[in-house]
């Protein structure tokens, strides 16, 4: 199964300047325990963000350049690559950044969206496709209000291909 996992704010921003523009921690704990143990794909400018290898996860870099090499990380060529590097995994997460959750959506690769959606509008320069309601079905859907950890009113949101 091919997860896309992303945060989201209520305007389809997820990214500003190569960095998240928020941070939740209960999004951190989930996405830690979610991906724990399994694949993660990614570009290469959202592996530059976080800067390392992810513990306890195989992380699968996407990149054009040839020459690209980090330590501990697998390296594809694209999308297709990677996945293909992946695919004797049962489960494999699509982590970012734009143009990767772009890609694996229009070219309907993924299974299911994991998406956490931020009850907020933020400044971007990067946004997450839309979501079409007429091959995603929103399958569960849990919502809380900011705390002293959170700073704002967030949903988990499961949606699985129609």
């Amino acid at each position: 199964m091919i997860t896309v996992i992303a945060a989201v704010a209520e305007n389809k921003a997820i990214g500003r300047n190569n960095d998240l523009i928020w941070s939740l921690s209960a999004d951190l704990k989930r996405f830690k325990k979610v991906t724990t143990g399994h694949y993660i794909l990614m570009g290469r400018n959202t592996f530059e963000s976080i800067g390392r290898p992810l513990p306890n996860r195989t992380t699968i870099i996407i990149t054009r350049n040839k020459s690209y090499f980090k330590e501990g990380c697998l390296i594809a060529g694209s999308l297709e690559e990677a996945i293909e590097l992946a695919k004797e995994q049962e489960q494999i997460f699509i982590i970012g950044g734009a143009q990767i959750y772009k890609e694996t959506i229009a070219k309907n690769l993924a299974d299911q969206l994991d998406v956490t959606l931020v009850h907020e509008v933020f400044d971007a320069d990067v946004y997450f496709p839309e979501i079409d309601t007429k091959i995603w079905k929103e399958t569960k859907r849990e919502s809380f209000k900011a705390d002293d950890k959170n700073e704002f009113d967030y949903s988990f949101i499961s949606y699985q291909k129609i």
